[in-house]
């Protein structure tokens, strides 16, 4: 995923404030409270993101922004409700690499165009990925995970967020890389796979890491490798997957703001510039951190490009998995 790594920076490299819009539109906008979906349930790594920016967008504006977790068909149903709201500005999605650039190619049936349906805002931040077992797990490396797969094909499991996620593919996208097969097993969401991983009910889990960063620092999970080409400030010592033998894997999962196609452009001015503020304060910047994520920003228009070129880079890794859901 060195193409994704290189728009991601790109995006960053480019970055400039973005000039407040003067039209009647802007001046008048919000006047009611910001409706955020986010399409997975809370305490995952796009639920804290939400929170986190919206808050600091909140306190600089006087906005008031309300987080509706809206979970189910990996991301889908949040996504397709902000597809079909009011374009007005006051219902958003916190939409990201799995719903936006994954599924198109995952589902059969998409209820939603991602690049027709919705009106990209901005991007948020970017995440690694992570791979951790329980604390008492016998496997202390990568290395030792690979060798226990090789000897047992099929009889290690490990847990994902769901089927189609980019945690799921990720990890499909490693055993390819590895020559080596796991034991899929999809679950509703970050928390409850969580939780069975912590318990040692699955052997192995692969999350984002602002999901599991908290279960690393308290010593309830532990990290075997990350998923970026660079190891992650919150990890110093936990090695790549490139560290581990794995020369060039790298993959990312990025986080954006939307709103439904045909929000006026004054509106989505607006948003960006407020959301881009908020990205440039060294707090939210600290909070972001500390959570595993990497602050982006950058125009809409930026986002709509890293959304198009993604659908056609991750759905290859989708047919390649072989993964397909009606």
């Amino acid at each position: 995923m060195q193409s994704t790594r290189r728009a991601l920076l790109a995006i960053t490299a480019t970055f400039a404030a973005t000039t407040l819009s003067t039209g009647a539109l802007a001046q008048a906008f919000p006047n009611k409270a910001i409706r955020v979906v986010v399409p997975f349930p809370p305490g995952g790594g796009t639920d804290i993101i939400a929170r986190e920016v919206t808050q600091k967008v909140a306190a600089a504006t006087g906005w008031t922004f309300v987080i509706d977790n809206k979970p189910g068909a990996g991301g889908n149903l949040g996504v397709d409700a902000v597809a079909k709201s009011p374009a007005d500005g006051h219902t958003l999605v916190l939409g990201q690499t799995s719903n936006l650039a994954i599924n198109p190619t995952l589902y059969a049936k998409l209820p939603y165009n991602p690049q027709k349906d919705l009106a990209p805002i901005g991007l948020v931040a970017s995440a690694p990925l992570v791979i951790v077992v329980p604390a008492q797990s016998v496997f202390k490396t990568l290395p030792d995970l690979v060798a226990a797969a090789k000897a047992k094909p099929g009889e290690v499991n490990f847990a994902s967020p769901g089927n189609g996620t980019v945690a799921h593919l990720t990890g499909e996208q490693f055993q390819k890389t590895a020559g080596i097969t796991f034991q899929h097993v999809p679950y509703k969401g970050a928390n409850q796979a969580l939780n069975d991983v912590i318990g040692g009910q699955v052997q192995l889990y692969v999350s984002s890491v602002p999901s599991v960063l908290a279960q690393i620092r308290t010593g309830k999970l532990r990290p075997l490798a990350v998923t970026s080409a660079k190891r992650v400030d919150d990890l110093p010592q936990t090695p790549t997957v490139g560290e581990s033998g794995y020369k060039g894997f790298d993959a990312v999962t990025w986080f954006g703001f939307l709103a439904p196609a045909g929000t006026p452009k004054d509106i989505v001015t607006r948003l960006n510039a407020e959301f881009n503020k908020a990205l440039q304060q060294p707090d939210l910047r600290k909070r972001l951190g500390d959570e595993g994520a990497d602050p982006m920003g950058g125009s809409a228009e930026q986002f709509a490009d890293l959304i198009r070129d993604d659908i056609v880079r991750w759905g290859r890794t989708v047919k390649e998995s072989g993964a397909r859901l009606d």
